[in-house]
């Protein structure tokens, strides 16, 4: 019992230390399967807030298909490239980004007129990350904000020639293993060097303000920017590729160019050319334009609604997580049933909503760690408690089954059904049936014990066939007799008939069991059966820890006393008149004799009463059929 008790607690403890175990991996970001999972939830959560529609602080100036085709060639001429950044200049932007690697040498005059467009604006260049993958992993050494920053091999710089003409930002992004983009680094290092990133950079040069980096944020223009492990920054995809303001780079050459696309704007030039090799999958378009996943990150930076997935977030995770767990097993064990289930759905469909409510608000709670750290406790405890209650069932059902045998099969079925069942006497008629077995006491002093059970297993044996067969309740085995009950648990007018067929059957099958005993033992003894019907006391007796269903009052007695009469009489069978005349049809009895009734005085008993004797294997004698008042000898 002790260790039945303990189950529960036990196992709400080792759920809550598993999830608490996945949840310190995952506030270091050093979980795996998690991120798997957690990207496939995080589109479900993107899909489901849906499109929105973004803060129109930003503009892309595509070169795509349209401008490749007017020019003749891609890469675009870096004169051609001066020419777009000067014709948007004009425009006054806020910064002029130019997502694109300018790291080889191009012609003497293309590259000395783009130097100088950059320079006539507020521009911002890309550099590119080299990782190796050996070194990847490799956290910076000690703590501090720059921990856990991606560690580059080294930088893919822009020449120097436009370097010094403009800012200077690390253009990766982080995509999980599906090639979604989760994240951008805001910083970037390696073993001699520390850079920002490309949207970092443009964010800083748009607010005129220099970053602060702290170790789970950074400041930017007075505001707390919230990152996540390794300072990046979540990305939100506000919908498919164009969501973002986008005008075409032949647009920009041929003069077409509105001011208000430009004017106090960020603009980014990227690449979305088909076959540019620059292209993203996202929760809403499997092919979006890098230029346009850096932009995005940009937007949140200036419109300071990038998701918020820090460490206080994290933490909120890992309590959810710990208390999912515990609470679930503690459900399961709390209601084994239907109710226990529904209690963990509606637990779990709370989670699932303020989740995607949260995720909707911009506030990034993992969906994957709270399933992780609940689903293998509840189904491994799950699992323990069905095999528990089946090796449970299993031995209820053999002590059932053993103890079922201490019951009348009418009986059990009945108390199953109706478990209050004579918890008070009840009064009704019933046909009462004794049997016994005569002279058996001084047998049994010659008998040796096992043959003696022998002997009494077998005659209970087929008083209980024939009892069961017609109908009756054996209530209980009295030694070398047993009491037959006709009427429980519930009374039926077939009940006196059947207790006159049950005489006849046991009659015949004990004469037929004596005929098989050895000759030693079958001529020392003999049997007797008496019969009665009429108000019986059915009640439970016993005490508290052991009770059996009987019957009492007067016709129990009448029947055991019959017994005698059938004994003195040399008959087999005594049954009273009223047993007769409940029976109505007596045609069980023309195989043998039935004589009477007669008036007869009993043990112990004041009164006189009607009785028919009934001897097997003889001619009748009495009138059979239909019982009335002038049957007599």
């Amino acid at each position: 019992m002790k260790a039945r008790a303990l189950q529960t607690p036990i196992a709400v403890v080792l759920a809550g230390l598993w999830a608490a175990a996945l949840a310190f991996g995952h506030g270091r970001g050093d979980v795996g399967f998690l991120d798997r999972l957690e990207a496939t939830l995080t589109d479900l959560r993107v899909l489901a807030r849906g499109v929105r529609t973004p803060p129109d602080l930003v503009t892309i100036v595509a070169i795509d298909d349209a401008v490749v085709r007017e020019q003749g060639s891609y890469p675009l001429p870096r004169a051609t490239l001066a020419n777009i950044i000067d014709e948007i200049a004009r425009h006054k932007p806020k910064v002029v980004v130019v997502d694109l690697l300018l790291v080889d040498a191009g012609t003497r005059e293309g590259d000395s007129a783009l130097a100088r467009s950059l320079g006539n604006t507020h521009a911002v260049i890309a550099a590119a990350a080299v990782f190796d993958e050996a070194r990847q992993t490799v956290a910076a050494q000690g703590g501090g904000p720059l921990a856990h920053l991606p560690t580059a091999a080294r930088f893919l710089l822009p020449l120097k020639v436009f370097a010094d003409q403009a800012g200077v930002g690390v253009v990766n992004v982080t995509a999980d293993q599906s090639g979604i983009p989760r994240s951008i680094p805001m910083l970037f290092r390696s073993d001699d060097a520390v850079l920002v990133s490309l949207p970092l950079r443009v964010a800083s040069a748009a607010s005129r303000d220099d970053p602060k980096i702290a170790p789970d944020n950074f400041v930017l223009a007075g505001n707390d920017v919230p990152t996540d492990v390794g300072h990046s920054l979540p990305v939100s995809f506000y919908g498919p590729r164009g969501t973002i303001r986008t005008i075409g780079a032949s647009s920009v050459l041929n003069g077409q160019l509105a001011r208000a696309d430009i004017e106090d704007r960020v603009v980014v030039i990227g690449v979305t050319v088909t076959g540019g090799g620059d292209f993203f999958p996202t929760p809403f378009d499997p092919v979006m334009p890098g230029v346009e996943v850096v932009s995005t990150a940009i937007t949140h930076l200036l419109a300071k609604d990038a998701l918020v997935r820090n460490p206080s977030v994290r933490l909120a995770d890992a309590i959810v997580a710990i208390l999912l767990a515990m609470i679930s097993i503690g459900l399961l064990a709390w209601r084994r049933s239907v109710v226990g289930l529904v209690a963990i759905a509606a637990v779990a469909a709370i989670w699932v909503t303020v989740n995607v409510v949260a995720y909707a608000h911009g506030i990034w709670m993992s969906a994957a760690l709270p399933i992780a750290a609940a689903a293998p406790p509840v189904i491994l405890f799950g699992a323990l408690q069905i095999w528990i209650g089946r090796r449970r069932a299993q031995h209820f059902a053999t002590k059932s089954s053993l103890l079922q045998q201490f019951q009348a099969p009418g009986l059990r079925q009945w108390l199953e059904k109706n478990p209050d069942f004579l918890l008070e006497p009840i009064h009704q008629n019933a046909a009462v049936v004794f049997i016994d077995l005569s002279r058996f006491t001084a047998l049994s002093e010659r008998l040796d014990a096992d043959a003696l059970r022998d002997l009494l297993k077998s005659f209970h044996a087929l008083i209980d066939q024939e009892a069961v067969a017609q109908g009756g309740v054996v209530t209980s085995f009295m030694g070398d007799g047993a009491m037959i009950l006709f009427g429980l648990p519930e009374a039926t007018a077939a009940d006196a008939g059947n207790a006159a067929r049950c005489c006849v059957g046991l009659s015949a099958r004990t004469e037929q069991w004596l005929g098989d005993l050895p000759a030693g033992i079958a001529d020392q003894i003999d049997f007797k059966v008496g019969a009665h019907f009429g108000e019986i006391v059915a009640s439970r007796l016993g005490g508290g820890s052991y009770q059996h269903i009987t019957a009492t009052g007067d016709t129990v007695n009448v029947a055991s006393r019959l017994m005698e009469v059938a004994a003195s009489h040399g008959a087999e069978v005594a049954l009273s008149d009223d047993m007769l005349r409940a029976a109505g049809d007596c045609s069980m009895l023309t195989s043998g004799t039935l004589t009477g009734p007669s008036e007869m005085h009993l043990r112990g008993r004041a009164g006189a009463i009607s009785v028919w004797l009934w001897h097997n294997g003889k001619p009748t004698r009495g009138i059979l059929g239909k019982v009335s008042d002038e049957q007599h000898l």
